[in-house]
């Protein structure tokens, strides 16, 4: 029964932060959206960053899990960002909140993944050393960051699909490039 209460509680805060800001959710509310009592919230977690935190933990692990080898750079990149996608008010209440720091350290950890996930499919990637490789992977999770980070600076105003898309076929092959670069070496 804890893994049920525990899952309700992360509904009902999802679904409060889809209506309203961070600051603007007591755990009051929280138990009362998904009816227990404060006594079992506090079972589960110490407070609501810790409550964010897990969140994110758990969508972090759901990308690593399920992250596939055979796809786009693009797809691994809108995996990277779908919970951002799906959920984009409660994602900007909390980009907007006291609680950045949270949703920053998940998008760098599925970013990471995302793309050490594609530079695995390269062919020609097995041939270089561990420090270029990680250097690669650090520059395209660090353009990936930064583009997540433009678009909730915006708003969300745009598509960040259709960037994704369009950056993704400007620049097309400079991953391979770099690669080739490092086995020449």
């Amino acid at each position: 029964m804890p893994s049920f209460t525990k899952s309700a509680i992360k509904v009902s805060f999802i679904k409060l932060l889809n209506k309203k800001p961070l600051n603007k959710i007591t755990v009051k509310e929280i138990v009362e959206d998904c009816g227990i009592n404060r006594n079992s919230f506090y079972y589960h977690f110490n407070d609501v960053p810790s409550l964010i935190e897990e969140i994110f933990i758990e969508e972090a692990e759901k990308l690593v899990q399920n992250r596939s080898d055979d796809g786009s750079l693009y797809e691994s990149l809108i995996a990277a960002i779908d919970f951002a996608l799906k959920n984009r008010t409660a994602v900007l209440h909390i980009y907007n909140s006291a609680n950045r720091e949270i949703f920053e350290r998940y998008l760098n950890r599925v970013s990471y993944s995302a793309v050490s996930g594609f530079i695995n499919t390269v062919e020609t990637a097995a041939d270089i050393n561990e420090d270029d490789r990680e250097a690669i992977v650090m520059y395209y999770k660090c353009q990936l960051v930064g583009f997540v980070i433009d678009w909730l600076g915006s708003g969300m105003k745009y598509d960040l699909c259709i960037k994704l898309k369009r950056i993704c076929e400007l620049f097309d092959g400079s991953m391979e490039t770099a690669i080739e670069r490092c086995s020449k070496k």
